[in-house]
């Protein structure tokens, strides 16, 4: 994985980004448009401004793009909420394409821990395996595991869920550090 430290402007809007998205995401369970809109914007201009004119919107333009495609698809599928869409739209405009991924790798890892102990602690072992091996049979046919499982659509009161916007901090949080730490 390469490693880059943004400039000093656009890590603290991330950080701020992140935070705030976390706090709202674990007390009322949404990331606030506003909050995204101001990432997508901030992002926007600090890159536009911090590079010549047109390399920095196109840096943060395609992290936009990125961000946005990856996280629809998972909408798309049910796995995820808008908010979560628009957060990691944002981090995308902040950070840009590399470093989103990287965010991503890592908030994947992070997720997958978390809903690992999650599972675990609700004793929802064995209907999670059963569930992960449903989702691959109903991905083989091409048809939408949500529709035959309630439990898979985030939306339904049965799923079980955990604040988005808390595993996308801490991901990005970690990768900032590693990031800082490994730069080359």
């Amino acid at each position: 994985m390469h490693f880059t430290v943004p400039p000093r402007e656009v890590w603290a809007a991330l950080l701020a980004l992140v935070l705030g998205a976390a706090i709202f995401d674990i007390r009322y369970r949404r990331i606030p448009n506003w909050l995204t809109v101001s990432g997508v914007l901030i992002g926007l201009a600090l890159n536009t401004f911090l590079d010549p004119v047109w390399p920095g919107l196109r840096f943060s333009l395609k992290g936009l793009g990125l961000g946005f495609a990856v996280y629809f698809l998972l909408y798309a599928l049910r796995a995820m909420g808008a908010g979560d869409v628009k957060l990691m739209a944002a981090v995308g405009a902040l950070a840009g394409w590399e470093d989103w991924v990287g965010i991503l790798l890592v908030t994947s890892i992070i997720g997958g821990v978390a809903g690992l102990i999650l599972v675990a602690t609700r004793g929802r072992m064995k209907s999670t395996l059963w569930n992960v091996a449903f989702i691959l049979s109903e991905m083989k046919s091409g048809r939408p595991a949500y529709v035959g499982n309630e439990e898979l659509d985030v939306k339904h009161p049965k799923a079980l869920g955990m604040p988005h916007g808390l595993i996308i901090a801490l991901g990005t949080v970690l990768f900032l550090a590693l990031a800082a730490r490994f730069a080359r």
